[in-house]
């Protein structure tokens, strides 16, 4: 008996069409690669039965994505298929060396590092982050935050740059100047494209997604000088930092439109999500995870300070509606802002400490309690948050209050001694990413002491009760004790 045909149609390096299967083998497809959303069951168009709540990553057409492709084939052979591939992408003739922990040893250390005139020597887990991602060519590398991710980067588009350039995608303006400190340092060519710095013809090109999207618009539009197509000329490499943020649409349509011919494709992450939509979309654009160490991993080999997570659940009995009400709540009442202020003024005494908040109120208030502290959020312009930082990092005994938003991902601050979270949520990523802050290590720094502030009040405990599964998912040690209101 004849076995009927799937054709696989390998579009780009990201995009695929499976054609010749049965409607009931396509539908069986679109149900393997969809997810039902959390907390859909609230929007309007599921309530009024106009949407189901759930993605799908496979059209009822058979478009799919490649990476994705090896959660099908089961179905589609089990299904009698056999297969033809007609692949469409161009040859790329791709061979690099692996590389030892000397591959950067003729540049040293700049000024201002901790190792300052000594010879950069990579970290063997950085080693093996670098030489398993090249080897994939494709792939998410987890690396906790503080294990050196920067450095990696800028030694992946050196050892690629012969192919031909390379993009590296961040999600802020002070991750730009970050990572572009670390190329320059390495003597690598290297330009940037955010804001009102838009550097061309430059062999590795920094950016925000936010920049990207807006260029891809403006092409759309026929209102930008430059065409994306035209940026994006003679790009071998993709590189994604924070790939957690690959979930997010604006990201997810750069990278399977303008960047579909990409063939190099990296994400690193300090945290992938546990979500498994999330998971699979991440996979859908860079590939699966290739290559993990945890933090936990890092600071039992001294690489990144030991922390203690105190979580501090103050007691209140009011009752509120829903979530909403209820972080409004704690964002603005009088009497628990005030006894946090008094536990932060306490910390304080010990050493630099930095705090998370969700709300800006929050902050405003908490800043308007502490005498010397300051407030930064999404208004703060780049320039100032960076000269803070560097004050933190250079004094003592100082008190930073920024909100999530601006500061939960990719900040490098050493000499942060307390990180406080007020009211962190439920999110896995921006929990893990937040202790991330306070991990690096300092001449003066190898510990750093976590307080997770919280409260009785109903979602704020359902909340905690998640983050205590995020704590010893990631290895963290943690303690709770309630907390009086004085």
């Amino acid at each position: 008996m004849i076995k009927p045909i799937c054709t696989i149609k390998i579009l780009d390096q990201v995009n695929i069409k499976l054609d010749g299967l049965s409607p009931e083998v396509r539908r069986a497809c679109v149900n393997a690669l969809k997810f039902k959303l959390p907390n859909a069951r609230y929007l309007r168009s599921v309530r009024l039965g106009r949407w189901d709540g759930s993605v799908s990553f496979c059209t009822a057409g058979g478009l799919t994505y490649l990476n994705l492709l090896p959660r099908l084939h089961s179905i589609i052979v089990k299904a009698g298929y056999e297969f033809e591939v007609e692949d469409q992408r161009p040859d790329f003739n791709f061979n690099v060396p692996t590389i030892d922990r000397n591959y950067l040893s003729a540049t040293l250390w700049g000024k201002g590092h901790q190792l300052e005139g000594q010879p950069i020597i990579l970290e063997d887990h950085q080693v093996d982050m670098i030489n398993k991602l090249l080897e994939c060519r494709q792939g998410v590398a987890e690396a906790g935050t503080g294990a050196g991710k920067t450095v990696a980067t800028a030694a992946l588009s050196k050892l690629t740059e012969s192919y031909g350039r390379s993009i590296i995608v961040v999600p802020s303006k002070d991750l730009v100047t970050q990572t572009e400190a670390d190329y320059i340092q390495l003597g690598l060519d290297v330009g940037v494209f955010y804001g009102g710095r838009k550097e061309l013809n430059k062999t590795h090109t920094i950016c925000t997604w936010q920049s990207l999207d807006r260029l891809n618009s403006n092409t759309k539009n026929g209102l930008s000088e430059i065409e994306i197509s035209e940026f994006l000329e003679d790009v071998i490499m993709v590189l994604v930092d924070e790939a957690h943020l690959t979930t997010g649409e604006a990201l997810q349509k750069l990278l399977s439109g303008p960047f579909k011919d990409t063939p190099l494709r990296f994400g690193l992450t300090g945290t992938v999500p546990l979500e498994p939509h999330l998971k699979t979309s991440i996979e859908a654009m860079l590939g699966e995870t290739v290559y993990a160490v945890t933090a936990a991993e890092l600071q039992d080999k001294g690489f990144l300070s030991n922390s203690h997570i105190s979580i501090e659940q103050y007691k209140d009995d009011e009752v509120h509606i829903d979530w909403p009400e209820e972080a409004k709540y704690i964002a603005s009442n009088p009497d628990l802002l005030r006894n946090v202020a008094s536990r932060i003024r306490e910390l304080e005494k010990s050493g630099n400490t930095f705090v998370l908040v969700d709300r800006r109120e929050a902050g405003e208030k908490l800043h308007s309690l502490i005498p010397g502290s300051v407030f930064l959020n999404g208004s703060s312009k780049s320039t100032d948050r960076k000269e803070e930082y560097t004050d933190m990092n250079e004094g003592d005994n100082k008190v930073i209050i920024a909100t999530y938003g601006i500061a939960s991902t990719g900040i490098n601050i050493p000499r942060i001694f307390n990180l406080v979270l007020y009211n962190p949520g439920k999110s896995f990523v921006r929990t893990i990413q937040s202790i991330g802050r306070g991990l690096r290590k300092a001449e003066d720094k190898d510990f750093v002491n976590v307080v997770d502030i919280c409260t009785t009040n109903k979602y704020s405990a359902k909340h905690l009760t998640a983050r205590k599964k995020f704590y010893k998912h990631a290895g963290y040690n943690f303690t709770v004790k309630k907390v009086e209101q004085q």
